[in-house]
């Protein structure tokens, strides 16, 4: 059973999901998580880091009273504050972000007594190094988080864990990062990923304009955002259509743009259940066509170790060998994502059933072959 659970420090409100016995502990790693030296609240945040944004961009100048629309219709967007902000606010903002007191240190300049910019056309508050007192309280935030390593609760943490750990390490000692994580840093779309979360959490409508691979034309949709799915390095998000009683998948790298339609009604997500939606497949691709299958492939005995210790599915069974091969059954959804799985091991693997699935992917091995044989 989980509770919410909230808890205020130095006049941050944190919410935080969980089980009775981690309360106290909860509590702590959310005082040395807000004790970071970062803005004491999330409208300072958002106002700093869309100057920020701004003062990036050196495609157009950046009037005072620029910089207060952009920075209102962002507090519109991500909290739906509509009285704007005054020119004081701004002014005070640039001098923080000027200053030490945020680690910030900005080289904001004024050119032609009017247009703000940086000096170093390559800086950003997010590029920052972490300072000493960070360090310490993430360091503690991770000696906490490990003591949950093996709790069924906390399975999701042990990457993040990790990923923490190297990143203070590598940081304290000015040496190398000892762990090398797959991360895709040119990945578009990820600028998204903050906005849909927040949408999906406060039930706000978007619109979408998106342009699929090999489409020469853009789409503009009215979306009801319900889940952010990642699959092999990359973002999707599932909602529906305005009007549209099915679920529609959209890849975040393929979104052009995103705006919040704060005035449009939300329609709850009563289509699928999040939580079990994908548990038939690998991947994100599903429609109301397919149903479970059992498929069957063999694999040779020195491979077969991929197989065993890294299973294709939950559903996973080995049921027999055949010579130097092992028999391995799956029950579940063939998508395309499951395809692209079985052809990565090339010759290594054999399917056996269902007949459809196999037929197709030899037309598509024998298609390879040929286009090598050129």
């Amino acid at each position: 059973m989980c509770f919410q659970y909230k808890q205020s420090f130095d006049d941050i409100s944190v919410t935080i999901l969980c089980s009775p016995p981690f309360l106290p502990l909860l509590s702590y790693l959310a005082y040395n998580i807000l004790h970071l030296n970062m803005p004491t609240n999330r409208n300072a945040l958002i106002r700093y880091k869309t100057i920020d944004n701004c003062l990036q961009n050196r495609q157009r100048k950046w009037s005072l009273e620029n910089l207060i629309d952009k920075v209102s219709n962002a507090l519109y967007e991500y909290e739906g504050i509509d009285s704007g902000i005054s020119k004081r606010t701004i002014q005070t903002d640039l001098q923080i972000m000027r200053s030490d007191k945020l680690g910030y240190n900005a080289p904001i300049i004024v050119k032609e007594r009017k247009y703000y910019t940086y000096e170093d056309p390559n800086y950003s508050i997010t590029n920052i190094p972490l300072t000493n007192q960070d360090l310490s309280h993430l360091t503690e935030a991770v000696e906490f988080l490990k003591q949950f390593q093996g709790f069924s609760h906390f399975k999701a943490l042990g990457g993040m864990v990790q990923k923490l750990e190297d990143h203070i390490f590598s940081t304290k000692q000015k040496k190398h990062s000892v762990i090398d994580f797959d991360v895709n840093l040119n990945l578009r779309g990820l600028d998204y990923l903050d906005q849909i979360y927040r949408a999906i959490i406060k039930k706000q409508v978007l619109k979408v304009h998106y342009q699929a691979f090999g489409s020469q034309k853009k789409s503009s949709v009215k979306f009801h955002p319900y889940l952010l799915k990642e699959f092999n390095n990359r973002w999707y998000m599932l909602g529906r259509k305005e009007s549209n009683t099915s679920i529609t998948n959209y890849a975040l790298d393929r979104i052009q743009k995103i705006k919040v339609l704060p005035d449009t009604q939300y329609i709850k997500n009563d289509l699928f259940k999040p939580d079990i939606y994908f548990k038939d497949v690998i991947g994100v691709t599903i429609n109301d066509s397919m149903s479970l299958e059992d498929i069957v492939f063999k694999i040779d005995k020195k491979n077969a170790q991929y197989i065993i210790t890294k299973p294709i599915h939950h559903s996973q069974n080995q049921i027999g060998e055949d010579n130097n091969m092992i028999i391995f059954q799956l029950k579940m959804k063939i998508n395309i994502e499951l395809e692209r799985l079985f052809l990565s091991f090339g010759q290594e693997i054999e399917v056996l059933s269902p007949h459809h699935l196999r037929n197709r992917l030899a037309k598509n091995l024998e298609v390879a072959s040929k286009n090598y044989l050129k």
